[in-house]
């Protein structure tokens, strides 16, 4: 718990600094109560809350930033942020002391977007219910599982609090006292799809949000199942649905628990406010922390430190949606699922190994998952771990996992990302039928990949025998380069290779003996067969179609 006020320096120092801000000059503990953000704009006129954090965008070296710094003492602000490494900060010490306002540093990379939303988040942490500090209804702020007890108690009934895609945040006790279809909700914390569908189709979702009230739901008819009677109500911030709250029932609400339902609906809504509020900022954070460990920089020691992850070997994984999962969704779906998945492999590696850390960058989660023992039995136990996480989501999810390198120190940390990453990749490229993989597994594959983009930076083109055939095939609308190709892959057996375009062998070796003519290749020689099949792997023509040769190729 800090000892710093919520809305101080001080404690904004203590949250992010030196993962993402540093103090420069000045005196954190004199600045006193912070009264909100502001955004520095040299084309506009200022109008700047008292006591402000002011964010100097696109302000740079010595003689820009004291020129700030005089006029924001005009505007009586707190502290001015500028972009790190600070220039000729030295010459600016002089100039913090007589106006009074701090000077702090964003560490490079990272985004001043980011920065302004954890601000405000921070700096509004006791907005909401300053009559009851750290309470709203009486219920400790932002505590939906002692909410959904609550009215448990008033409703006297099990209770679920979902979210508007019918995911379950909190319960209640008494969870026995209710049907199958609740229990197995909760243990997936996502009510059962076939139930979804039967509320769709009988429109419950829509009644639900479109009434101000409870709303009566009868127990669903699926197959000799029993279930027992929901009531369900909407949880509203203005004309935002946070999602319901849900009982379920022996007996219909007397009117006195009608109205105490509708109440805790709205209270609902401010405890649902705060959880997202704290949930986001502690996300936020937490990725800021990931991101600084992973970079192995100066502040990767601090980040480890505030993840409790200092003081042991680190291996990186690497998770990502597969092609089969993400095509045809939206963006918001997808976003959607990546959260989903990486609350839910946060829960599963910290049942493991109670030390990790994981958050979501981009579209990869990664996570830092403590090791032990030799680098390889290390490597074998976190494939073993995700491949469980694997199969508890199952093949729909989409899921797919690269491993890194075990990292002995911090500074190691980019060298196993970079790994995972690699690996990852592999995978989401189908080179691999694998959900799972260390980088040890794929390096070969890695760096086919690596090679095959070099080629296209470099805008290679075939070119010797490959090319040869290549023209050959578009001129005669024959299969030369795929002849060598099946006949590579078998090694050189004939029979083998033949079936595996389906023609005749003789007819198969009439075509390798031509691909030995115009191609001008001999395949007796092992150097030439590993030239002509690393350039097929490359950049070669596919299967199922093929990429001519360019313009210098050549022709037989």
């Amino acid at each position: 718990m800090s000892t710093h006020p919520a809305r101080s320096l001080s404690r904004v120092l203590e949250d992010f600094g030196s993962t993402l801000l540093d103090l420069e000059y000045g005196d954190a503990e004199a600045a006193g109560e912070i009264g909100g953000v502001g955004i520095h704009d040299p084309h506009d006129e200022q109008h700047y809350p008292q006591r402000a954090i002011v964010l100097g965008v696109g302000v740079h070296g010595a003689e820009q930033t004291s020129r700030l710094l005089r006029e924001l003492a005009a505007h009586r602000a707190a502290a001015l942020v500028v972009r790190g490494p600070v220039e000729d900060a030295g010459e600016l010490e002089q100039v913090v002391s007589e106006t009074g306002v701090a000077l702090l540093a964003l560490t490079r990379g990272a985004s001043w977007a980011q920065l302004a939303a954890m601000l405000r988040t921070l700096l509004s942490e006791g907005d909401v219910g300053e009559a009851g500090a750290h309470t709203l209804g009486g219920v400790p702020s932002g505590d939906l599982f002692a909410l959904a007890n609550a009215i448990a108690t008033l409703l006297d009934a099990p209770i679920t609090i979902e979210d508007h895609r019918s995911r379950i945040l909190a319960f209640s006790g008494r969870q026995d006292e209710a049907d199958t279809a609740r229990v197995e909700s909760i243990l997936a914390r996502q009510v059962p799809e076939r139930y979804l569908r039967v509320h769709e189709e009988h429109g419950v979702f829509k009644e639900l949000y479109r009434s101000e009230g409870p709303v009566h739901i009868p127990p669903p008819s699926i197959g000799d199942e029993v279930a027992l009677p929901r009531v369900a109500i909407a949880v509203r911030a203005g004309d935002e649905i946070l999602g319901s709250v849900w009982a379920a029932l022996r007996q219909p609400l007397t009117p006195e628990r009608d109205q105490a339902f509708r109440e805790a609906a709205k209270l609902a809504a401010l405890h649902m406010l705060r959880f997202r509020a704290g949930t986001d900022a502690e996300n936020r954070l937490r990725a800021d922390l990931v991101t600084t460990a992973l970079e192995g920089g100066g502040g990767a020691v601090h980040a480890l430190g505030r993840l409790g992850l200092v003081t042991e070997p680190l291996l990186v994984m690497a998770m990502g949606l597969g092609l089969a999962r993400g095509a045809g969704e939206d963006h918001a779906h997808l976003t959607a699922e990546r959260q989903r998945l990486t609350s839910a492999l946060a829960v599963h590696l910290t049942a493991v190994q109670p030390r990790s850390a994981v958050a979501l960058l981009g579209d990869v989660a990664y996570a830092l998952f403590p090791v032990t023992g030799e680098a390889a039995h290390a490597r074998e136990r976190a494939v073993q771990v995700a491949a469980n996480f694997l199969t508890r989501t199952g093949e729909r999810a989409g899921a797919v996992i690269g491993i890194g390198s075990v990292a002995q120190e911090p500074a190691a940390l980019p060298r196993s990302r970079a790994n995972a990453d690699r690996a990852l990749r592999v995978l989401l490229s189908g080179e691999s039928a694998q959900r799972i993989a260390s980088i040890t597994d794929v390096y070969v594959d890695a760096l086919l990949l690596e090679m095959r983009d070099l080629a296209i930076a470099n805008r290679d083109e075939l070119s010797g025998p490959l090319a040869r055939l290549a023209a050959y095939d578009t001129k005669h609308n024959a299969h030369l380069v795929e002849t060598l190709r099946a006949w590579l892959d078998a090694f050189g057996d004939v029979i083998a290779a033949s079936a595996s375009v389906f023609v005749h062998p003789n007819t198969f070796r009439y075509r390798i003996r031509r691909v030995a003519e115009v191609g001008q290749l001999d395949l007796q020689d092992p150097s030439a067969r590993f030239a002509a099949m690393l350039q097929l792997r490359l950049m070669g023509p596919a299967e199922s179609g093929g990429v001519p040769a360019g313009p210098s190729s050549g022709s037989a």
